[in-house]
């Protein structure tokens, strides 16, 4: 069982920056894809970001350029650094790590943009 933690959400400014952590129970990077997604008040959870075993990242439209996926292997560490927020980005933050059709979840983080 794999078990996701995630941390550094909060209150900011617009314009302003955040980093997201999610710290993995176990190590897991180098077999699952990590990701990032994020559900506002009353919408569906949607795709931010992931990283592949490889390094590989891929990032949703909305976000590309202004957020960056990253992870730390040693610590078991996934990352989103988050610039230029604008309110629309204010959402639940989840962390996911992904093998096949097995996907966890972790509690989320939430992230509040004010304009």
């Amino acid at each position: 069982q794999v078990q996701l933690v995630e941390s550094g959400g909060g209150l900011v400014q617009a314009g302003g920056s955040l980093r997201l952590s999610c710290a993995a129970s176990t190590s897991i990077f180098s077999t699952h894809i990590m990701g990032w997604y994020r559900q506002a008040p009353g919408k569906q959870r949607e795709f931010v970001a992931n990283i592949n075993s490889g390094g590989n990242t891929v990032y949703a439209d909305s976000v590309k350029g202004r957020f960056t996926i990253s992870r730390d292997n040693v610590k078991n560490t996934l990352y989103l650094q988050m610039n230029s927020l604008s309110p629309e980005d204010t959402a639940d933050y989840y962390c996911s790590a992904r093998l096949f059709a097995r996907v966890y979840w972790g509690q989320g983080t939430q992230v509040t943009v004010s304009s």
